[in-house]
């Protein structure tokens, strides 16, 4: 199984600093991720907190986060239900499922090779 993790690099005008734009499998990772550590969330809140957790770096927007939730719903690996938000407003909930958890480990576990073959082109590329 192959899996593709892309990062576009932007120039924000607004801020002048560099910012991530998240692509689909990266961002799939991070959705599932949350929602295993901080339990079921709305999806406002699901891209706020991967925003807070990357410290702004990366730049999120409501569709982008909620193709990524439909995805995963799709894929049985969240599920969804109405219940009242923080302002209590009516918002939709999603909670990973036991096969989210299971999908979240190997995203994990691909991740982290991607990351090694990373780490050992950087240091290929130091040597003098």
């Amino acid at each position: 199984m192959w899996l593709v993790f892309s990062f576009a690099v932007t120039k924000d005008t607004t801020t002048s600093s560099t910012r991530l734009d998240v692509l689909q499998g990266t961002l799939d990772l991070m959705v599932l991720q949350t929602l295993d550590s901080l339990g079921p969330q709305h999806g406002y809140g699901i891209a706020r907190r991967i925003e807070q957790i990357s410290d702004d770096i990366l730049r999120l927007n409501e569709g982008t986060v909620y193709a990524s939730l439909m995805r995963l719903q799709h894929h049985r690996w969240i599920s969804a239900s109405w219940g009242a938000s923080e302002n209590n407003r009516k918002a939709k909930f999603y909670a990973i499922t036991n096969a989210g958890r299971r999908q979240l480990a190997r995203e994990v576990e691909n991740w982290d090779r991607i990351v090694g073959v990373i780490a050992r082109l950087r240091l290929t590329g130091e040597q003098p």
